[in-house]
């Protein structure tokens, strides 16, 4: 699990049916460095994340990845490879010395 930061939205004309209820959004995954300077620049790759908590633009998450983003919703499947798993309201980070 990585800690992110939703930066957009996805919208799409046509989707799989099992994508109903849901908002799909780009992350970008957060380093120690963007953690500890807010004014660090980010170097992430995107990751587009199933997000059915509602956050919005600037918000930081638990995004989970892999095959692990699909374990919430077995026995159904879904097409997904990133999922939001919380909405974090603060982050305290202290650098070991």
């Amino acid at each position: 699990m990585r800690i992110a930061k939703i930066i957009g939205n996805v919208t799409l004309s046509q989707s799989h049916p099992s994508y109903e209820g849901a908002s799909l959004r780009v992350a970008i995954p957060l380093t120690l460095d963007n953690l500890l300077d807010e004014q660090s620049e980010l170097r992430s790759e995107i990751e587009i994340v199933w997000d059915e908590l509602g956050a919005g633009n600037g918000s930081l998450i638990a995004m989970a990845e892999g095959p692990e983003a699909c374990r919430p919703f077995r026995p159904e499947r879904k097409p997904v490879s990133a999922y939001n798993a919380a909405i974090l309201d603060d982050i305290e980070v202290t650098p070991i010395v």
